[in-house]
């Protein structure tokens, strides 16, 4: 997502996430972290699984959830 695109409605996007990318396809202004549930702003998502398509607010949410699960 380039970071001028900043969506003036709010609400959970639905999201795609890809290899260093992601992809918005329905409408909202924020993801929720897979581990701890935190609202993540689209402009500020920088961990996230391919496999799992899922996002985390933090490298140790996503740790958290490597330990968990054995892979993100």
């Amino acid at each position: 997502m380039n970071r001028y695109e900043r969506p003036s409605y709010g609400g959970e996007a639905r999201v795609r996430y890809l290899d260093g990318d992601f992809q918005v396809l329905g409408p909202g202004s924020y993801v929720r972290c897979a581990v701890t549930g935190v609202e993540i702003p689209l402009d500020e998502v920088k961990y996230w699984s391919v496999k799992r398509q899922e996002a985390y607010a933090t490298p140790a949410a996503a740790l958290r959830r490597f330990q968990e699960t054995g892979s993100v």
